[in-house]
């Protein structure tokens, strides 16, 4: 008996065949072929003839969450509150299974909104797994060539290539912020100033100023308390000392707020005491004194960093 199923499938193409592209399309074919969560994007099949590569998903009628928040569904307002948790939680989840109970273990090396898809209930799909890279057991970091997007690098993965589970996390930590906030990881100030969200969150959370923090699209409709834990958990994943980040499974349990003592820990963390002072850099952004959270100019240029816009 045949059996007709319809279904929606998206279909990622190759547009210009190379060496670089076709090693990227090989890595995110085995990862995907290793990964089964409810939070992760699936794969349905691929093609790998003579020079075309496809790869095939399940579709996302809603997009990615930078379409809601910056792009073209931005306007809509369909992110609420309970979505927004929704979607850090479902994230979160889907980036520790990578962390956690994946096979070797896998960091993503590009987390930031246009990679968080949205299914028809607004349920997160981590995606785009090209830059992935395998940790082999008993492995603290790899070393790697850079690359992911600017505005969501750890610093000292984009300083000296060195890539762990930490690195997601100070990644994640800024899509938390960019999710809370509905601001863009990098904010022009000017021609020649960028400032950073977390530098411009970090002040406003030591003064408590949450609703400062709030998307103005939520009109002032969201849970105060999960906001703030949303916002203090960000902050303490963007540290720039990555021993002082959490990992990712307790970036989960404090977003749930399942333990009290966690939080109240988490509220009395000597980061939010003395907010540090605020200075440019020399090229010509804007940074807390001690962070190295952006990289050079000239790098802005290379193929492997790319800035985060919305077509």
């Amino acid at each position: 008996m045949l059996i007709c199923v319809h279904m929606q499938i998206a279909v990622k193409r190759l547009k210009v065949w190379s060496n670089k592209a076709d090693m990227e399309f090989a890595v995110e074919v085995e990862i995907l072929a290793r990964v089964r969560h409810k939070n992760l994007l699936s794969l349905r099949g691929y093609c790998a003839e003579g020079q075309e590569r496809l790869i095939v998903y399940d579709y996302m009628p809603n997009l990615s969450l930078l379409s809601h928040l910056h792009g073209q569904h931005s306007a809509e307002s369909l992110l609420d509150w309970n979505r927004r948790m929704n979607i850090a939680i479902g994230s979160a989840e889907g980036i520790g299974y990578l962390h956690n109970q994946s096979m070797p273990h896998i960091i993503h090396r590009d987390i930031k909104a246009s990679n968080v898809l949205l299914d028809s209930d607004f349920q997160a799909q981590v995606a785009d797994f090209g830059f992935a890279k395998l940790i082999p057991d008993g492995a603290t970091h790899v070393t790697t060539r850079v690359k992911g997007t600017l505005g969501y690098l750890a610093p000292e993965y984009a300083m000296l290539g060195k890539a762990n589970e930490s690195c997601d996390v100070y990644s994640f930590g800024i899509l938390l912020l960019e999710l809370a906030s509905g601001k863009k990881p990098l904010e022009k100030l000017s021609s020649a100033v960028k400032r950073s969200i977390n530098d411009w969150a970090l002040p406003l959370a030591c003064e408590k100023k949450f609703s400062e923090l709030a998307d103005p699209k939520l009109e002032g409709n969201y849970a105060e308390e999960e906001l703030k834990r949303v916002v203090l958990t960000a902050l303490l994943c963007v540290q720039s000392q990555p021993e002082k980040r959490p990992t990712i499974l307790e970036v989960v349990e404090l977003l749930k707020g399942e333990s009290k003592d966690k939080l109240a820990q988490l509220e009395n963390n000597e980061l939010f005491k003395n907010p540090p002072a605020v200075g440019h850099t020399d090229d010509g952004t804007v940074a807390a004194e001690g962070s190295s959270d952006f990289i050079s100019e000239d790098k802005e240029s290379k193929p492997e960093l790319e800035e985060n816009t919305e077509p």
